[in-house]
């Protein structure tokens, strides 16, 4: 980083995760699956389902405020709000700026991002590079998804996989060098898209009888392909964004990966020589949870310990678009 940039650090973080647990077991009874078939092949037992009055910017908002809390902030003192979401409440307007109205915040800079799995790590980015600039001062970056209902629950091979919630966190800036957000990465390849989309419902294929009776208005994924995609991309953006930042692998305290499939993480683990026990896993207890899946972890490992203050953590992730990347932290 720069030295003339200040160091943006995380001051707060927040996650909310809607009441009801669906485990694999529920699942079996209303469909053709089995514990065992779901967790052999992803590692998932459970997932969070929201509510069918509760909207992505319903889970938005309640991370937000405790995001906030723990930050000690107000919601005054943010300057740039950035949501992550691939479940938004409705085309437009975008969900930051229905999580801006139901925040109370004032007529400050809000919008989306979309770049589904890596959306959270797009939008800190983001987030970092526009506080650097000087033009803001607090920021708020959420990730928040409602997948279950972009899901075709008649297709087992997509609707076991995603669960429902939401990570924020609140940045600030900071005049100790070398530390907080050191250095990121991204990439895209729009080469593919039909590897994970939905086929319907934009200016492409715009909705009709037709495309409703396709079911063309639900998530579709080429499972094996994005497997493989998923476990080179990730592996290389994480040694890239390690090298840049000149800190080897050992020195990283713990390992965020996006909770697609456990099987996925360790491929990743050994691709990169690093022990499985330095990553964090709470896939089986959320499902996949697009790009709230980060801040979630993130949120966790600070919980429980597994980071503190002066330790590296690296958080990576792989999505639709195809869209990747990796950031690198020094926890304050």
């Amino acid at each position: 980083m720069p030295a003339d940039n200040p160091s943006v650090i995380i001051q707060g973080l927040g996650i909310y995760a809607p009441e009801r647990n669906v485990t694999n077991d529920d699942l079996s009874q209303v469909m053709d699956t089995t514990d065992e078939w779901i967790r052999t092949r992803t590692g998932i037992g459970a997932r969070r389902l929201a509510a069918e009055n509760e909207h992505t910017s319903d889970l938005g908002t309640k991370a937000a405020q405790a995001a906030l809390a723990d930050a000690g902030a107000s919601i005054d003192e943010i300057d740039l709000i950035i949501v992550a979401t691939m479940s938004q409440d409705m085309l437009f307007p975008s969900t930051a700026c229905v999580i801006q109205g139901k925040l109370g915040a004032r007529q400050v800079t809000a919008f989306d991002i979309t770049a589904a799995c890596s959306g959270f790590l797009y939008a800190l980015e983001t987030a970092t590079r526009l506080l650097q600039s000087g033009s803001y001062g607090k920021a708020l970056v959420i990730g928040a998804e409602k997948m279950s209902n972009i899901l075709d629950w008649e297709d087992r091979a997509t609707c076991v996989l995603f669960g429902d919630g939401a990570g924020a966190c609140v940045l600030s800036k900071s005049d100790t060098p070398d530390t907080g957000i050191l250095e990121c990465i991204l990439r895209a390849d729009g080469s593919r898209p039909e590897l994970l989309h939905m086929p319907a419902g934009g200016t492409a294929k715009p909705a009709s009888k037709d495309t409703i009776d396709a079911r063309e208005h639900f998530l579709r994924m080429n499972g094996k392909e994005i497997f493989k995609v998923a476990v080179r991309d990730m592996g290389k953006v994480a040694l890239d964004v390690l090298e840049k930042a000149g800190v080897s692998p050992e020195e990283v305290a713990c390992f965020i990966p996006h909770q697609a499939n456990v099987r996925i993480i360790e491929s990743m683990a050994q691709r990169m020589q690093v022990p499985m026990d330095k990553f964090l896993i709470n896939i089986d207890r959320y499902g996949n949870t697009s790009a709230a899946s980060i801040p979630i972890a993130l949120y966790e490992a600070r919980q429980s310990g597994r980071i503190k203050p002066g330790d590296h953590v690296l958080l990576a992730a792989f999505g639709a678009g195809l869209t990747w990347g990796a950031s690198l932290i020094k926890w304050t």
